[in-house]
């Protein structure tokens, strides 16, 4: 079954459906699946434009005029701003002319209020992986429980000592609530506990 191509109209009624959080985001970093269906349908030198340009740029979709050529310079200055971004603002990334690792752009608590309303939004799969995803944390609880020893998957906890010999003590009031008809019988024929060198329990 081919996959419908959501037509413009419908993207748009998407966005305006979508809080501002969630909208400033995308276009900073614009969706995988969008993109690459825009990509696919552009020429190559649109894309490189595309690519080079951002939506906030008032000359973005303005044509070029005759005279106005790039230099070499501006073009190297253009690819190594744009390739000092993160793929991932949710992940942290190593800058490749600092060799440092560089914090994820989106702290934590902004990583999950987006994934929130995401989810409530229908278009959680537009998101880029983040450790916030319901996947990633239920896959984490299940390895790792509620972060207390012994309540992973496997995994036992070590008890007090009297819980680590409860089911020792259990099994044998269980035995001897099973032999306590005998005993009594016993107990009887000796004469009320006559010969007997230990008391029974």
């Amino acid at each position: 079954m081919a996959s419908v191509t959501p037509t413009p109209q419908q993207l748009q009624r998407l966005a305006l459906s979508l809080p501002s959080p969630l909208l400033t985001f995308f276009k900073k970093y614009p969706p995988q699946a969008l993109s690459s269906t825009t990509a696919s349908a552009s020429a190559p030198q649109v894309k490189s434009l595309a690519s080079n340009t951002s939506s906030a740029d008032p000359n973005a979709n303005t044509p070029t005029q005759v005279g106005t050529e790039s230099t070499p310079a501006a073009a190297s200055e253009t690819s190594a701003t744009y390739s000092l971004q993160p793929e991932n603002p949710f992940l942290p990334w190593k800058n490749p002319v600092t060799l440092r690792w560089q914090p994820p752009t989106y702290s934590l608590r902004r990583q999950a209020d987006l994934v929130k309303m995401a989810q409530k939004h229908n278009v959680l799969s537009l998101l880029p992986w983040s450790p916030k995803m319901p996947a990633e944390i239920e896959r984490k609880r299940a390895e790792h429980g509620l972060r207390v020893k012994g309540t992973g998957v496997g995994q036992k906890v070590k008890g007090k000592l009297w819980e680590r010999t409860l089911k020792g003590r259990l099994d044998e009031r269980r035995k001897a609530m099973e032999a306590m008809p005998e005993m009594i019988r016993n107990w009887k024929e000796r004469g009320h506990g006559r010969g007997l060198k230990k008391w029974p329990k």
